[in-house]
């Protein structure tokens, strides 16, 4: 199924009850399919000429400023460089769903201004109030809202929740739209499992994923097109479920430019404290993370070790049907960026700083808007959703793999193949 910042707090204490992983892994292998955009059957996907501009509905917990949907959905209304000064967006924002509005709230102002509907449910904001489905996209964003906490740590985004109130609007309408879902397709395997096959099954155009995939890359190298890997390694920081699934889409970004495409993850592993330390040289290559800590922009002081400077350092190591091994560090106390360091078959290593604009106008967000604007004009998606349904389901099985002291989790039901024809390019100096 071809289809992809701030701070991301934890929040809520309402712990969701743990399944055991034989429960979660029944039909284990899955076959991502492609999404056709066909004309046939009851629920087809829109294949009306394309136009200039095209609506949206937008699902969000929370529109304030600085936020995600602000800084992603805002750009609709505001221009992409989201102050009203820049080039304007070929989509327009029809309606918003907020499932969890606060006082900080904007988007009520911002109705006022633009012309697009407040709703009270998400199939209003799908139909406009007219019984079928009146839009041309949908975008879920609920990023920074308190929702409740899962058992291995991981905010539990209502996607799955409103994924399906979007399908039961799709079947009512026999046909469906292009769905983008912000950051991860949903924090555990089941939920992303049930997501992916319905897009599978109702041909619906999905896209999904971080930011971070899109960023500048300084300097601007990147993973050479169809090259034999060996070994990736990142760093990240923060939480290890919002700002570690960046992290997991960015060393992804790369993994699946190899030769052959990417082969799915067949294990996983979680380190924490000491145990990372002992895992050099064993579980990764010192080599590689030194080059990646020499893209970071802070340093070790002189006369201080890693270990001085990380005093809970976490690693997430996966292992690739195809022999290659990623690990993900989460180094809090020293990083604060996302870096990454590579290793060809060869022994010729590279590296390089995703950066971010964290200050400014945050343009990293629009050029993800970008991708999510040409699946919304064409129903193609710009990036693909295998991408994020391996990170999304990799993320959960680490988690686990975390909350049961670091054992080694089997993850046959991430065979997950595919190809990537998407093509980072440098962005603008913002």
């Amino acid at each position: 199924m071809p289809v992809s910042v701030g701070e991301d707090p934890a929040a809520g204490d309402v712990v969701k009850e743990g399944r055991t992983m034989n429960q979660r892994m029944q039909t284990v292998l899955i076959a991502i399919t492609a999404v056709s955009v066909t004309a046939t059957g009851l629920l087809r996907a829109a294949e009306a000429p394309e136009q200039e501009h095209k609506k949206v509905a937008a699902l969000v917990a929370d529109w304030f400023k600085g936020s995600h949907p602000d800084v992603i959905i805002g750009r609709i209304v505001r221009t992409w460089s989201n102050d009203g000064k820049g080039e304007p967006s070929k989509l327009t924002l029809a309606s918003v769903y907020r499932d969890l509005p606060s006082e900080r709230d904007v988007s009520t102002a911002l109705a006022t201004e633009h012309n697009f509907r407040i709703c009270n449910s998400i199939e209003e904001a799908l139909t406009l109030g007219t019984g079928k489905l009146a839009v041309d996209g949908v975008i879920i964003s609920t990023e920074w809202a308190s929702y409740p906490v899962s058992a291995t740590g991981q905010i539990m985004y209502p996607h799955r929740k409103m994924f399906g109130e979007i399908v039961k609007v799709f079947k009512a309408s026999g046909r469906v739209v292009p769905v983008f879902i912000d950051k991860h397709i949903d924090d555990n395997w089941e939920d992303i499992k049930w997501i992916s096959d319905t897009a599978t099954e109702m041909k619906i155009p999905l896209m999904a994923g971080s930011s971070v995939p899109v960023a500048w890359h300084r300097p601007p190298v990147n993973v050479e097109r169809n090259a034999k890997l060996k070994e990736i390694v990142g760093i990240s920081y923060h939480t290890l479920d919002g700002y570690g699934f960046h992290g997991m889409e960015m060393v992804q970004c790369l993994a699946e430019r190899r030769e052959g495409g990417e082969t799915g993850i067949k294990s996983v592993q979680c380190f924490t404290n000491e145990a990372v330390w002992q895992a050099s040289g064993k579980a990764y290559d010192p080599e590689l993370l030194k080059a990646a800590l020499d893209r970071l922009s802070a340093r070790v002081p002189e006369g201080k070790q890693l270990k001085d400077v990380v005093p809970n350092p976490v690693l997430f190591t996966m292992e690739y049907a195809d022999g290659l091994r990623v690990n993900l560090f989460t180094l809090n106390g020293l990083a604060n960026q996302w870096t990454a360091a590579w290793r060809y078959a060869n022994g010729k290593m590279d590296s390089t700083l995703f950066w971010l604009q964290e200050d400014g106008s945050f343009m990293h967000f629009a050029w993800q808007l970008k991708g999510i604007e040409e699946m919304m004009l064409t129903g193609r998606p710009a990036w693909p959703a295998e991408r994020t349904i391996l990170t999304s389901g990799a993320l959960d099985a680490l988690l686990i793999s975390k909350k049961e002291a670091g054992r080694v989790v089997e993850t046959p039901y991430l065979g997950i193949r595919y190809k990537c024809d998407w093509e980072w390019k440098q962005p603008p100096e913002p």
